[in-house]
């Protein structure tokens, strides 16, 4: 895989995550200047310190989707707040949203609570209707069972992340878990999808270290969703739909 075989960023900060650096508008012009098109807005929800009141997420409506060569999603990075997978964001503003990502960060709600609650919180959240992405599962301070969770993300649609941020050096030890998680997802065929998790304009369409770790796994174009705005579209339409087949 290539930098030019990814299309879309979908995980990305504006300034309303309260750690971030740039508006909507700034990171718009970012995505077009990385010649992507595909960008989702996906700031964190409020337990995160900092983070946005849940009136940020009903009121993205008010936000054009279509810019010149460039498609918007808007959505939000939840945060799982325990081990039945439930979210920081409540059903009714889920479902005004494009795209929804889920995932654990620290003081927002659930910290490190070992590797069978873990895995159980993770593969309780990839069972979430509202579910599309999870991200940066391979985050070293959250042990999980591989093993159980990406086969579980494969059933149920959920696809699991590759996050370039995460090599940064704030997620130490990230870099050999991801290999191992991306080489078990594609063994079992679960999606993966390739993110920044840009918190400022500038870092939008970077995946460089990502891409590392997919040339180590062996992935394929096939593999990860973001190669294709195609691909997306049918990820994020095929979740609902895919939940109800293991019901």
């Amino acid at each position: 895989m290539e930098h030019k075989d990814i299309v879309a960023d979908l995980h990305t900060h504006t300034i309303a995550s309260g750690h971030a650096f740039s508006t909507v508008a700034e990171m718009v012009t970012g995505a077009q200047q990385k010649g992507l098109k595909m960008l989702a807005i996906t700031d964190h929800g409020p337990n995160l310190p900092g983070g946005p009141h849940l009136y940020h997420f009903s009121n993205g409506h008010i936000i054009p989707r279509q810019y010149p060569g460039l498609e918007l999603l808007w959505g939000v990075e939840a945060n799982i707040v325990d081990v039945e997978g439930n979210l920081d964001v409540p059903e009714q503003y889920l479902d005004l949203l494009d795209i929804v990502l889920a995932g654990f960060h620290p003081e927002a709600g659930y910290d490190n609570r070992g590797i069978e609650d873990n895995t159980r919180a993770f593969i309780a959240a990839v069972r979430h209707p509202r579910v599309q992405i999870l991200t940066h599962p391979g985050n070293p301070y959250y042990p999980v069972d591989y093993e159980r969770v990406i086969p579980a993300a494969k059933a149920y649609g959920t696809a699991i992340e590759i996050n370039n941020s995460s090599f940064t050096g704030f997620r130490k030890g990230s870099f050999e878990v991801c290999c191992e998680v991306a080489k078990i997802a594609k063994r079992h065929g679960a999606p993966l999808v390739i993110n920044s998790d840009a918190h400022i304009a500038c870092q939008i369409g970077t995946f460089d270290k990502s891409l590392e770790v997919a040339r180590i796994a062996g992935l394929e174009v096939s593999d990860v969703i973001n190669t294709s705005i195609e691909s997306i579209r049918a990820h994020l339409k095929g979740k609902k739909a895919r939940v109800e087949a293991c019901r």
